[in-house]
C-alpha cells in the first residue's frame, strides 16, 4: 500500500473490540444476501491491442494477484465492488466487471493498517481496525456467494475459479496490529489469512523497514517468534517492505519458502523497496517467489508542488478515517485538481513493468516470479491502468518466448506452490512425534 501516483487510501473506523470482530467474522458465513454481479461477457473488442491467441491463452489460465488493496474501498459510502468503476473517475482499479474483463480470478485481499505509534493504546486500536478489515472482506464474500468464495488452502483456488467465482484469500500488510503478541496471528489465520508481512514504511516491533532507519538489524526477537508462528500455522511469510537484512533472516530461519508479494528489481530501478540480484538468487534458492508490482518500476519526476499537494491531501483525509459521502466527493475533487494542476512528468509505463518482470525471471528463474501489482494501493502505470488490462502481460510474456506452462506458473502456479509448502510445514509441525521403539 502506498499513497502516491493514483490514490490516497481511505480506511474504515475500527470496531470496538477484537472479541466483537471475531464473533462477527464467524457469523459472516450466515449472511443471506446473494447478489449476482452485473453480467459481463468479455470480448475481443475489450482488448483491441491484444492478439486473439494471447487472449485465449490468458483466459485459459488460473490468474491470481498476491496484493489487492481493494478492501480499503469497501467502506467508502456508496462504492460497490459489483459495479464497474473508472480509474479516471474514482481512481479505483479493481471491481467485478473489470476482473471479468481482464480475467483476474482473484488473489490475496490485503488487511492493511498504516503504521502508527509503537504504544499499547495505538496497537490495540490497530488490532481492532485490522480485525474490522478482515470482517469487511468476509462480509463481501458472504453477501455475494455467487460471485466470491473464501479460499482456505492452495488447492481451493482452481476449484473456485472453475465454478466461476472469484478467489478470496486474505493477507496482512504490516503486522503492527499484532502488538506485543505474535501468537495473535492465529486469530487472523482462523479468519482466512494465508500470507502475512512484517513491517510497512516504518520500522516496527517485528522488523526493520526497507524505507526507515534500522533498529533490529533485520527481524526483531518478536519478529523471529512471529516467523515461527507463521511456519506453525501455514502462513506464508511476506518480506515486501521489510529490509534486506530482515529478508536475510527470513531466508535463513523460515522452514517454508517466503514471498515478496509486491516488490521490484533494484537492477532496473534502484529503490530500497526493490531487491537486488543477489537477494533474487537467494530467494530462488530458498524456494521463494517475488511477485512483481507496478509501483517502483522507474524513477519518476514529481514537482515539489505535486508532492506538497498530495501530502496536504493525505493530512486532510488520513488513512485511519472513514469519510462521509460528501467528504469522499470532496476528496475526489481535490485529487483530480492535483492531477490537472501538477501532472506527473515522465511517469512509468507498461514497458517499465515488463522490464522488472523479465529481469526477475532471468535472474531468479521462471519458477520464482509472479504478479502482485499493488492494485488500489498505488499501483498502475500508463498502459496498465487497472485489472482490465492484464491480458497485455500474458501477450508480452508470449512475445518474450515463454511457454504456456511458464506463464501459468507466473500467474498462479508459483504462489500456490509456496502456499502448498507452507501447508506441508504446518502439517509436519502438527504431527505427533514418532515413537522410538524399545529394544
Amino acid at each position: 500500500m502506498i499513497a502516491s501516483r493514483h490514490c490516497v487510501s481511505l480506511r474504515s473506523v475500527a470496531l470496538r473490540s477484537a472479541g466483537q470482530v471475531l464473533a462477527l467474522g464467524a457469523a459472516c458465513t450466515l449472511i443471506a444476501a446473494p447478489l449476482a454481479a452485473r453480467p459481463v461477457k468479455p470480448s475481443a473488442a475489450a482488448h483491441p491491442l491484444v492478439g486473439p491467441a494471447a487472449l485465449r491463452l490468458h483466459r485459459s489460465l488460473l490468474t491470481l494477484d498476491t496484493h489487492l488493496d481493494t478492501p480499503a474501498l469497501l467502506a467508502i459510502p456508496g462504492w460497490s465492488i459489483l459495479d464497474r468503476h473508472d480509474v479516471r473517475a474514482d481512481f479505483s482499479q479493481v471491481d467485478v466487471p473489470r476482473m471479468k474483463e481482464g480475467h483476474l480470478d482473484g488473489g490475496f485481499w490485503a488487511i492493511f493498517t498504516p503504521q502508527g505509534p509503537l504504544t499499547p493504546v495505538a496497537a490495540r486500536a490497530a488490532r481492532d481496525a485490522a480485525f474490522a478489515r478482515a470482517v469487511e472482506i468476509r462480509t463481501m464474500v458472504a453477501a455475494h456467494p455467487a460471485v466470491f468464495a473464501l479460499a482456505d488452502r492452495a488447492a481451493d483456488a482452481a476449484r473456485i475459479a472453475a465454478n466461476g467465482r472469484i478467489v478470496v484469500y486474505l493477507s496482512i500488510e504490516n503486522a503492527w496490529p499484532l502488538g506485543d503478541d505474535p501468537t495473535l496471528i492465529d486469530s487472523f489465520y482462523r479468519l482466512g489469512v494465508r500470507i502475512s508481512g512484517f513491517a510497512h514504511f516504518h520500522t516496527n516491533q517485528f522488523a526493520d523497514s526497507s524505507t526507515d532507519k534500522p533498529q533490529w538489524g533485520g527481524l526483531s526477537p518478536a519478529g523471529k517468534v512471529l516467523l515461527a508462528e507463521m511456519n506453525r500455522l501455514g502462513v506464508v511469510p511476506d518480506l515486501s517492505h521489510s529490509s534486506d537484512q530482515a529478508l536475510d533472516d527470513a531466508l535463513a530461519l523460515s522452514k517454508a519458502p517466503v514471498i515478496l508479494t509486491h516488490s521490484g528489481c533494484r537492477a532496473v530501478f534502484d529503490h530500497p523497496r526493490n531487491i537486488d540480484d543477489a537477494h533474487l538468487r537467494a530467494l530462488a534458492a530458498q524456494g521463494g517467489v517475488i511477485q512483481i508490482n507496478t509501483v517502483y518500476v522507474k524513477a519518476e519526476i514529481a514537482s515539489p508542488q505535486r508532492e506538497a499537494a498530495l501530502h496536504a491531501l493525505s493530512e486532510t483525509y488520513p488513512e485511519s478515517r472513514t469519510l462521509t459521502p460528501a467528504e469522499h466527493g470532496a476528496f475526489l475533487a481535490a485529487r483530480h485538481a492535483i492531477e490537472t494542476r501538477y501532472p506527473l512528468v515522465n511517469g512509468p509505463t507498461f514497458a517499465d513493468v515488463m522490464a522488472n518482470l523479465l529481469h526477475a525471471i532471468r535472474v531468479a528463474g521462471v519458477d520464482h516470479v509472479g504478479i502482485g501489482a499493488d492494485w488500489d494501493g498505488g499501483g498502475g502505470v500508463a498502459g496498465l491502468e487497472d485489472v482490465a488490462s492484464l491480458p497485455k502481460i500474458t501477450e508480452a510474456l508470449l512475445k518474450a518466448g515463454y511457454s504456456r506452462g511458464d506463464i501459468a506458473k507466473i500467474w498462479s502456479g508459483n504462489v500456490l506452490r509456496v502456499l502448498t509448502a507452507a501447508e506441508a510445514e504446518a502439517a509436519r509441525e502438527a504431527a505427533p512425534p514418532a515413537l522410538t521403539p524399545k529394544i
